[in-house]
C-alpha cells in the first residue's frame, strides 16, 4: 500500500485537508472505498499525530444486509484499536413522512448523525470516501437537474457539513477511481462488503453508473470519465470566479448592476435570494435579471423584485378571504360537482376494480376524466393551486420530483402553472396535476377495489412528462 499511501498523503498536504494532530471522524459504510479510507488515515496517523474516530450508519434498508455491514466495520474498528460510533434510523419512514425519495432521506440520516457524533466528541474533521467515479456520476446527475458551474463543479475537497456548518468534510480520495481503490484492497487482503442495491435499477444514481456511462465509454467517448473530470475542474474554477465578483461586488455597494456580466448578474441574485431565504432556481433569477422593479410571485401571498442596484425585496400581499385558494372536499357521499379556479370538477366513486381498467381516459378536448384508487386516496381531498416546492410522482417515474421541474420539461410557461390546479389526499400528498399524467401511487392496480372517476374541464392542453 506504500505508493498508494503516498498519494493520499500528498494530496492531504497538498490540499490541506488535515492539519498536524487533528482529530478526524471517519465516515464507514463497509464498502470497498470507506474501508480503504479507513485503513489509509490509520495507516498515516502515526506520523501526522491525528487521532482517528470511526463512525457508521446504518440506514436499516437491507435488512440482515445492513446488520452485516455495522458487524464489518465495527470488527475492523476494534482490531485497528480505533472508538467506534454507530448510529441508525428507519429511513423509509422518513422518506414517506416529508414526501422525499429514499436517497435523500439517508443522506439527510446520515449527515445528521456523522455532524451530532463530531459535535459531541469534539471533533471538527469529518473523513468521507467520494471517489472520482462518484465525480462523474454527480456530474450527470446535477446536468439532469440543470444545475449552474457551480453544481456541475461537483464535489469539493473540503467543505462544510449540511447538517453543521462548524464540522468540516474533507474528501481525500477524489483522485482515485473506484477500479484503483478495489485494487488496493484485494492486493491488501482488505475486507469489505458489497451493497447488492447497488445494481438495482429503482435509484437515478445506479442507472447513471451501470447503463449510461458504459454505454457512452463504448459507444461514445472511451475517456467519458476523464472528460467530464476536467469539465469539472474548469467549471468549478470559473464559478469560483464568478461567485468572487458578485461577492467583491455587493460588498461595495456596487451600483452598476446592469453592466455586470451577465453571469455575475445571475451570481449576485442567486446569492441575495438565498439570503432573503429564497430558493433561487434560474427561472427566478432571470425573471428578476431581465426585468427590474417587476414583481414575482414566489409563494401564496409572497413576491420579490430587484432594483436597480440588483438588491432584492420581498413584499408580504395582504390576505382576502374570498381568494384562500383552497376548497376542501368531502367524498364520502360518492359523487359531486364543485367548482373551483374557473374550473368544473365532478366525481364518482364505483364498487369497481381491476386491471382491466384504464389508467386515463379522455373523451374530447374539453372534458377529461382521470381515474384513480379510491381507498388510498380517502374520504378527503384538497384542491389549491400549485406552490413552489410542491413534488409530485407522474406515472412511470420511479419517485417523486419537484412540480416545478416537471412543469420545465415539459415546457408549461410560467404564467400558466402558476394559475394550475392540484388536488392531494388529507395529509397533503399530490395525487393529480392539471395538465399533467397521473400520479403512480394512487392508480388502479389489480388490488383495486373502489376507483374514483375524476372528471374536470380542461383548461391546459396535456403534456407528457417521464
Amino acid at each position: 500500500m506504500s505508493k498508494f499511501l503516498e498519494r493520499v498523503e500528498a494530496t492531504i498536504d497538498e490540499r490541506g485537508l488535515l492539519a498536524r494532530g487533528s482529530r478526524v471522524l471517519v465516515a464507514v459504510s463497509g464498502g470497498v472505498d470507506s474501508m480503504v479510507l479507513l485503513h489509509a488515515l490509520h495507516s498515516l496517523a502515526g506520523k501526522h499525530r491525528w487521532k482517528i474516530f470511526v463512525a457508521h450508519f446504518n440506514h436499516r434498508l437491507r435488512g440482515k444486509s445492513s446488520n452485516a455491514d455495522e458487524s464489518l466495520v465495527r470488527q475492523a474498528s476494534a482490531k485497528l484499536g480505533l472508538p467506534f460510533f454507530c448510529g441508525a434510523a428507519d429511513v423509509k419512514e422518513l422518506a414517506s413522512k416529508s414526501k422525499i425519495s429514499i436517497e435523500m432521506a439517508a443522506r439527510k440520516l446520515r449527515h445528521e448523525f456523522l455532524a451530532r457524533t463530531a459535535r459531541e466528541k469534539r471533533i471538527h474533521n469529518l473523513a468521507l470516501a467520494h471517489h472520482a467515479d462518484d465525480q462523474v456520476e454527480l456530474f450527470f446527475l446535477r446536468m439532469f437537474r440543470g444545475s449552474g458551474g457551480e453544481g456541475m463543479a461537483g464535489m469539493k475537497w473540503r467543505s462544510m457539513s449540511p447538517a453543521d456548518k462548524a464540522v468540516g468534510m474533507v474528501r481525500p480520495l477524489l483522485d482515485f477511481s473506484k477500479a484503483e481503490l478495489t485494487a488496493v484492497a484485494r492486493e491488501n487482503k482488505l475486507r469489505f462488503r458489497v451493497d447488492a442495491t447497488n445494481a438495482s435499477s429503482d435509484f437515478l444514481r445506479n442507472r447513471v453508473r451501470n447503463e449510461l456511462l458504459p454505454l457512452l465509454r463504448d459507444k461514445f467517448q472511451p475517456g467519458i470519465d476523464k472528460t467530464v473530470l476536467r469539465l469539472m475542474e474548469i467549471a468549478g474554477a470559473e464559478s469560483e470566479f464568478v461567485r468572487d465578483a458578485a461577492q467583491r461586488f455587493s460588498a461595495a455597494g456596487g451600483t452598476n448592476f446592469d453592466q455586470l456580466p451577465v453571469a455575475v448578474q445571475r451570481k449576485v441574485l442567486q446569492l441575495r435570494l438565498n439570503e432573503a431565504g429564497l430558493l433561487a432556481d434560474f427561472e427566478l433569477i432571470e425573471q428578476l435579471r431581465k426585468e427590474p422593479g417587476k414583481r414575482v410571485s414566489v409563494g401564496v401571498g409572497l413576491t420579490v423584485a430587484r432594483n436597480a442596484k440588483g438588491e432584492v425585496g420581498c413584499t408580504v400581499q395582504p390576505f382576502h378571504e374570498h381568494n384562500v385558494g383552497r376548497l376542501d372536499l368531502d367524498l364520502s357521499k360518492g359523487r359531486g360537482t364543485v367548482a373551483f379556479a374557473g374550473r368544473q370538477f365532478r366525481w364518482r366513486i364505483d364498487k369497481k376494480g381491476g386491471s382491466n381498467l384504464p389508467h386515463v381516459k379522455r373523451n374530447n378536448l374539453r372534458e377529461r376524466k382521470e381515474f384513480f384508487d379510491a381507498d388510498k386516496i380517502g374520504t378527503e381531498i384538497i384542491l389549491r393551486h400549485w406552490q413552489p416546492g410542491d413534488r409530485f410522482q407522474p406515472i412511470g417515474l420511479r419517485s417523486a420530483t419537484k412540480l416545478q421541474d416537471l412543469f420545465m420539461n415539459a415546457k408549461i410557461p410560467a404564467a400558466v402553472r402558476r394559475e394550475l390546479v392540484v388536488a392531494t389526499t388529507s395529509s397533503g400528498e399530490i395525487f393529480w396535476v392539471e395538465g399533467l399524467r397521473i400520479s403512480e401511487r394512487f392508480k388502479l392496480t389489480s388490488q383495486t377495489r373502489r376507483q374514483l372517476r375524476w372528471q374536470f374541464q380542461a383548461t391546459v392542453p396535456n403534456y407528457p412528462t417521464g
